[in-house]
């Protein structure tokens, strides 16, 4: 009853707001709506810690010899982890919201309310068949949303060719339930073992975009720093999640799936690091925290991809929220870095543990970039914003926001130390954070490492620009090739091209009862 509790709690707020924008467009205490649901699922997320683990079974579904397993959620420390994160990027969100504008947004809130109430299933979404009803769910409201606020036929084509990777993620979810269904093998998370995992973790990454480097289409300014965060940053955690609780199987195709994780990594730390701002750095960002998340289960650590999916969110939160920079709030930002190091009792503290000698080289490499970036970023000036010229409550509510995402990997670094038997590999988080000292240096210092924003809009990603027109490119073909069949059995000459299929059909039926 925990789960539905906190649930509810969020669906329950998410419809009040929409009654609410219905009745009273101009009301400004929706706000208060709207963080009150979001602490209140908060709160009942904590609570959860007194209790675990517990489960939820819904009825099975008929027939059972298709169905074998009902729909099922199991709430263990990695799954509180991750709620945890959810609900308290939500109550971020809307607390940051005060230094905007607090009329007529209410239908973005309900959206952010509803995208954190099926993260929440989907962390703890205990069988592939859940699970792919979740990311059903979640691709649905994205979907929706995103063709809500883009203009144009050529950015609603983005915007379905996203939606058609991430259902490419969600097809492979299915092809390891039907593989593990095959194979007589267990069908919940905890128990799986057969080389289906393998197409789990390929699931992760097509949905993520990192394998291979696609780049998810940007929302409007209007959505880039609460609702737009809210979609990148709980899909991708929605996505991950599977990984820090199911153990990879070994076979021949790990190795490729290391070195595409390993290249991803690299490249999308170096992105981020050079970028202009952390907005349009995001999805570099998703990049190689996701790949290095990936890589960790791959190497047969699921404790590793659980610490870098909660890292993904929660610093990722912290520095996308930050939309005004004081010195306070900079200095803040900066403990998000210590929990990105590796270092004992930071939340990245389990990240090498049994990690590949081969592996670390290359995994810290792109560490330290990641880690420089964020530095970067964290210490930029902000957007001739300041909070001298907001009301009192939001002087006080938009710090809170930061600190609580910055509060909960403090405290997820210190619970998962205690939960692991060992103090983790820190020998590497200790390299990392030497380099990542001289390279932010160097940064200040070099250009190569501050590229002006012409030269990072017009060359820093041509590669993966041409590879994303080069899909685009197949993807008109198709439109092409079926408006082309529209027209054909469209009109008076659709009648007669009906009739000729079914002569064809007729003469193709006798033939076979002869």
């Amino acid at each position: 009853m925990l789960l539905v509790a906190a649930c509810s709690v969020l669906f329950i707020s998410a419809f009040a707001l929409v009654v609410l924008r219905a009745i009273q467009p101009e009301a400004r205490y929706t706000w208060l709506v709207a963080v009150g649901g979001s602490m209140l699922a908060f709160v009942t997320v904590l609570s959860w810690g007194f209790q675990l683990p517990f489960e939820l079974t819904l009825p099975a579904w008929q027939p059972q010899i298709l169905f074998p397993t009902p729909i099922q959620f199991h709430a263990d420390e990695i799954a509180w982890a991750f709620s945890i994160s959810i609900t308290g990027l939500l109550a971020a969100i809307l607390l940051t919201a005060a230094v905007g504008s607090v009329v007529g947004t209410s239908l973005s809130w309900a959206g952010v309310l509803l995208l954190g109430g099926f993260g929440v299933l989907a962390v703890t979404a205990n069988s592939p068949l859940t699970l792919l009803m979740i990311w059903a769910l979640l691709d649905m409201t994205e979907l929706a949303a995103l063709l809500r606020s883009v203009n144009g036929e050529r950015n609603n084509e983005r915007v379905v060719v996203s939606f058609g990777t991430r259902s490419v993620g969600s097809a492979l979810l299915l092809w390891a339930y039907i593989e593990s269904y095959t194979a007589e093998a267990p069908l919940l998370f905890q128990a799986m073992q057969s080389p289906a995992s393998v197409y789990l973790l390929i699931a992760a990454g097509l949905r993520l975009g990192v394998l291979p480097l696609h780049l998810p289409y940007e929302p409007e300014s209007s959505l880039r720093r609460d609702f737009g965060t809210a979609i990148r940053l709980i899909g991708a955690v929605s996505s991950l999640s599977v990984l820090g609780h199911v153990q990879i199987s070994v076979t021949w195709v790990n190795p490729f799936l290391m070195i595409l994780a390993l290249i991803a990594a690299v490249y999308g730390g170096w992105m981020w690091l050079r970028a202009p701002d952390e907005l349009n750095a995001r999805p570099y960002w998703m990049i190689g925290i996701a790949s290095l998340s990936i890589l960790s289960a791959l190497d047969g650590n699921p404790a590793g991809a659980a610490v870098w999916a909660c890292a993904l969110l929660l610093s990722g939160g912290a520095i996308f929220l930050s939309s005004v920079r004081e010195v306070r709030i900079s200095r803040a930002l900066l403990v998000c870095a210590w929990c990105l190091s590796s270092l004992p009792f930071s939340l990245t503290a389990a990240a090498w543990t049994g990690t590949s000698w081969f592996i670390i080289p290359f995994a810290v490499a792109a560490q330290v970039t990641i880690l420089a970036g964020f530095i970067r970023h964290a210490l930029r000036s902000s957007e001739n914003k300041s909070l001298d010229d907001q009301p009192s409550w939001a002087k006080v509510a938009y710090p809170v926001g930061i600190i609580l995402l910055i509060a909960i990997q403090v405290f997820l670094g210190i619970l998962f130390q205690i939960s692991l038997p060992q103090i983790g590999n820190w020998i590497p988080g200790l390299v990392a954070s030497i380099l990542t000292v001289g390279l932010f240096w160097a940064t200040r210092r070099f250009r190569v490492f501050n590229p002006a924003r012409a030269h990072w809009v017009g060359t820093a990603s041509q590669g993966i620009n041409n590879l994303y027109q080069g899909l685009w490119s197949v993807y008109r073909a198709f439109a092409r090739i079926a408006q082309t069949a529209n027209r054909a059995l469209e009109g008076e000459g659709g009648i007669m091209w009906t009739l000729l299929f079914l002569a064809l059909f007729v003469s193709v039926i006798t033939g076979e009862i002869k």
